[in-house]
């Protein structure tokens, strides 16, 4: 609708004005108020400058050069010079009927899929994965969804960190004080294994013999020797074990690529900088200097990509890691979901990169910053005792509370349920609450973190919407009806305003999913899903579904039929599984 809405302008304009015309995009956008229609075009007032007319001339012309009677209403002009649409509830209803045989619900398939990268999540080896992983881990899943839905071939990888002093440390600390962890599988536990990093930090700080030891064991990884090599294999593996463990609860697939797979390009990266003549000796190390960054003294700030010591940094390894994406998995875009702190990291990384000719025209580096997640009195989420809380627990914690709620609930109904239905439902409720909790705010934004907020059953919240989804499932199993056999071909009958307003809402599927494939913000996703949510409940109030007769009662069913559909699909890009009955 909105693509065949936006041709027809960009014809007209051209007609009216010429090729020379310099339209403002986007040219037709959904309305924000049905008052105004069901989309506006408000392109008259940034040409008024450009044109020397009136916008409401402008628009005037514009309008002289559209025919749509067959399926709008009149275009009209509004206010200082917006074009107001309306579209004729027939032709909604045709619309409807479509999109209901279309498999994809009439979200078109990209034209020119691009071989596109997504870096997300990134844990570290011998930590465990808090709560600060969980926007990183489902705004890239739910990205990397949404991409692959709409045609592209999507790469998801994991850039672990597996590699480091801190290994030296580690293992050396381990040699010391549990030598049977570096020899045997599954010999310590995750959370212990934290609690022996933290050790092994202390005595690194304050114990300078200890810390020679240390760096000695890094050279020896970095050496390749077989034992030390055995030992951070066992680390890495041990790791692994517990982020799948998280991976498999948020039904989360991605591709582990850590650090240390790019070790051998390290050098290349160096000598590249070296041939592109970027490189500056500072206090023995190498460095990349940087335009528009200084330091408090107005200095020119430094990039350093080799340390004195002959080490390696971060951006060396993430330069390694650009020029291999390019080059070798051959990607048009390049996508990094981290923290919005790293900003500047990436920044910085990015120019170093354009200005050794890694990147081509037609690539394209995207960084998806995001904010914090705090707790409900605006501070940093912590345990009692000042720690990051572990991943595991929240989300342990979100299952539980889901059960609980739904054990009170089942008592007040008076309703009969086995563990199965019981289990079940807690934990897609529970982990899809806190997943849509993250995903409905704005990823820029910090957002503070609530249990009760997210698992009421009123609200933007993944119950509101899991609810309404059910709802159809209840109309089905009430009337028993088999929704997959309904006949399209009597026709959908759309006469009361809320059939009409839940149809139009239904039609914008399409748009939000470019809309999010284009500026990478979830939160839009959800906000449609919620409102379509909130259109079907109203719906449903107003409009008796298997009471209507026959014909009304098809179309009624076939409406709520799709809404089901729609939120399914949308749920499913979020991640969120869908159940029959809560």
């Amino acid at each position: 609708m909105i693509d065949n809405l936006r041709n027809i302008f960009a014809t007209a304009l051209k007609q009216a004005f010429g090729d020379d015309i310099i339209p403002v995009e986007p040219l037709v956008v959904p309305a924000t108020n049905p008052k105004f229609g069901d989309y506006q075009c408000n392109v008259a007032l940034p040409l008024a400058k450009q044109l020397k007319e009136k916008p409401r001339a402008i628009a005037q012309q514009i309008i002289d050069k559209i025919d749509i009677k067959d399926w709008g209403n009149p275009l009209e002009i509004a206010g200082p010079g917006f074009i107001n649409i309306t579209i004729k509830s027939e032709y909604i209803a045709k619309q409807i009927g479509e999109v209901y045989q279309d498999e994809n619900l009439g979200v078109s398939k990209i034209n020119n899929p691009q071989k596109i990268i997504i870096d997300f999540s990134s844990p570290n080896i011998a930590k465990e994965m808090h709560v600060g992983h969980l926007r990183s881990t489902i705004i890239g899943d739910t990205i990397a969804r949404i991409l692959e839905f709409r045609g592209h071939d999507v790469l998801r990888l994991n850039h672990v960190g597996d590699w480091g002093t801190q290994f030296g440390m580690l293992i050396a600390f381990l040699r010391l004080e549990k030598p049977e962890v570096l020899t045997t599988a599954n010999a310590v536990d995750i959370g212990d294994l934290v609690t022996l990093y933290k050790q092994a930090k202390l005595k690194f700080d304050q114990d300078k013999e200890f810390k020679e030891t240390a760096r000695q064991e890094v050279v020896k990884l970095q050496n390749k020797d077989p034992e030390s090599i055995k030992a951070w294999q066992l680390l890495c593996e041990q790791s692994r074990k517990e982020f799948q463990v998280i991976y498999e609860l948020l039904n989360i697939q991605i591709n582990e690529r850590g650090e240390s797979f790019y070790n051998p390009f390290l050098p290349d990266i160096i000598k590249d900088l070296e041939d592109a003549d970027l490189l500056v000796k500072d206090d023995g190390a190498k460095c990349v200097f940087l335009d528009n960054f200084v330091n408090k003294k107005g200095e020119p700030l430094p990039l350093i990509v080799q340390k004195s010591d002959g080490g390696y940094n971060y951006a060396t390894t993430d330069l390694a890691c650009l020029k291999y994406r390019i080059q070798q998995d051959k990607a048009t875009t390049i996508i990094y979901v981290t923290d919005a702190g790293q900003a500047n990291h990436f920044t910085q990384v990015f120019q170093v990169a354009k200005k050794a000719n890694f990147i081509p025209e037609n690539v394209k580096l995207v960084h998806v910053p995001f904010g914090l997640v705090l707790a409900e009195d605006g501070k940093k989420i912590k345990t009692r005792s000042g720690e990051t809380i572990r991943l595991k627990d929240l989300l342990d914690e979100a299952v539980n509370r889901a059960k609980k709620d739904l054990e009170n609930r089942l008592e007040t109904e008076a309703r009969n349920e086995d563990e199965n239905f019981i289990h079940q439902v807690s934990q897609i409720v529970g982990l899809s609450a806190v997943k849509y909790a993250d995903l409905s705010q704005n990823r820029t934004t910090d957002y503070k973190f609530s249990f009760n907020k997210m698992l009421a059953l009123q609200g933007n919240t993944a119950p509101y919407l899991l609810y309404a989804y059910v709802r159809v499932q209840g109309v089905s199993r009430k009337g028993n009806i088999n929704l997959e056999n309904l006949n399209i071909n009597q026709g959908i009958i759309l006469k009361e305003d809320s059939e009409l307003v839940l149809a139009k809402h239904i039609l914008q599927l399409d748009y939000i999913i470019k809309e999010v494939e284009k500026d990478l913000l979830p939160n839009r996703l959800c906000l449609y899903l919620f409102e379509l949510s909130q259109k079907f409940n109203q719906f449903y109030d107003q409009c008796p579904i298997l009471q209507a007769e026959e014909e009304v009662k098809l179309s009624r069913l076939i409406l709520a039929d799709l809404t089901a559909k729609v939120i399914k699909l949308g749920l499913s890009l979020l991640g969120i599984s869908v159940l029959e009955r809560m």
